[in-house]
């Protein structure tokens, strides 16, 4: 059974890049492109739809004025070129949160949260043994293990090592810079709030001016790294002085 689909865009370009991903996924299928809000509501009228791939900023009425007063609300993935509004989107349980530019690899990755239950499988257009679940091989105890990135609680330097926690309680100790993750780790997924910690977004369980909160563990917020982060998981840091 295919998965119904909608792009809500209002810049082409952006539009037509999501056609050609949706287009090598077999399990999905294109129902309409909508250049606005007003014009998604009135094919949310008419016909059944699955999932919405969701731009924020749009003329009229933004992405997430859209999704709060459509009810029952289909699946939505995020698009956007603004990080600030992450937070947000999670408060509003959307499936995932997508920065443009979009890679295809990171299309299927939040093609692949719609259904847990249901992963769909791989395409053959995708590249030969890749994986929707991404990971990262990182040496530790003599050999390269890799680690998935959705399974991580954050990270830690330990000068020229880092130290990487899990969800479930384990960690991995890696002769590795915690600047050289910081470049290899996706932008929309991850944050350097501290000189000796990264962060995965959707894990902060709660924040403030000084710190976040990680399944229980209170994290530090670098000075230096201040006005960004809480531009990032706030989008006004004002209120936090």
């Amino acid at each position: 059974m295919s998965i119904k689909c909608m792009i809500v865009d209002d810049e082409p370009l952006a539009g037509e890049v999501l056609e050609s991903y949706i287009e090598k996924v077999e399990s999905l299928e294109l129902v309409a492109t909508c250049t606005n809000a007003v014009s998604a509501f009135d094919v949310l009228k008419k016909q059944p739809i699955d999932l919405l791939f969701l731009d924020i900023q749009m003329p009229k009425l933004t992405g997430i004025e859209f999704l709060k007063v459509i009810n029952p609300a289909p699946k939505v993935i995020f698009t956007t070129a603004y990080r600030e509004y992450a937070v947000e989107s999670y408060e509003l349980s959307v499936v995932d949160y997508l920065l443009k530019p979009i890679a295809f690899d990171r299309f299927l990755m939040a093609i692949n949260k719609v259904d847990t239950e249901s992963p769909i499988p791989e395409q053959e257009s995708m590249e030969p043994n890749q994986e929707d679940r991404p990971y990262l091989f990182l040496k530790a105890d003599r050999k390269m293990i890799k680690v998935h990135l959705d399974e991580i609680s954050y990270i830690e330097s330990l000068k020229d090592y880092v130290r990487i926690k899990t969800i479930d309680g384990s960690e991995i100790v890696s002769l590795q810079k915690i600047s050289y993750l910081e470049q290899k780790l996706p932008e929309d997924c991850f944050l350097r709030i501290h000189r000796s910690f990264i962060v995965p977004i959707r894990r902060i369980d709660a924040f403030s001016s000084v710190g976040v909160e990680i399944g229980g563990k209170e994290i530090p917020i670098g000075r230096n790294y201040k006005p960004d982060v809480l531009k990032v998981l706030n989008g006004d840091k004002s209120i936090l002085k």
